[in-house]
């Protein structure tokens, strides 16, 4: 199981709108500026955050993106499925008809088995979790220099 830049991207655009979120809507150009991704690649990102209702783009003067709750909300879980679709790590773990000897294979239980263990570790990790992180990261890279 690989999470494609999508997933991470995506995450890192909800990071930047909740650290910011007392600043109103932010236009897409600063998120793309701040965080050195491609302003076309983040547009795609950033209309499925939308339709999954997740984020809200505001047109006008003013506008811009911003969270549609508050971070503690939402999961990594929630934002990750949303991006890549299911984590398992095969295909037969979420579609049955995926392989014609899935009842009797031996090695689908540990499939199984480790998709929970992602499903749940992503599950227990909100987006405030993530914002606080970030912010001690940067207080320690301020002091170190």
């Amino acid at each position: 199981m690989l999470i494609s830049s999508k997933g991470r991207y995506a995450i890192r655009v909800m990071v930047y709108l909740a650290i910011n979120q007392g600043d109103g809507c932010i236009p897409l150009k600063e998120i793309t500026d701040a965080e050195d991704l491609s302003q076309k690649y983040l547009e795609s990102i950033t209309r499925v955050l939308s339709k999954g209702k997740l984020i809200e783009a505001v047109s006008g003067h003013g506008g811009g993106l911003r969270l549609t709750r508050e971070p503690s909300e939402y999961t990594l879980d929630e934002i990750l499925n949303l991006m890549e679709g299911s984590l398992a790590p095969a295909a037969c773990v979420k579609d049955d008809d995926t392989c014609c000897n899935s009842e009797a294979c031996y090695t689908r239980p540990i499939w199984k088995g480790l998709a929970e263990v992602i499903d749940n570790y992503f599950k227990d990790i909100t987006l405030q979790d993530v914002v606080d992180s970030a912010l001690q990261m940067t207080k320690k890279t301020v002091s170190s220099k």
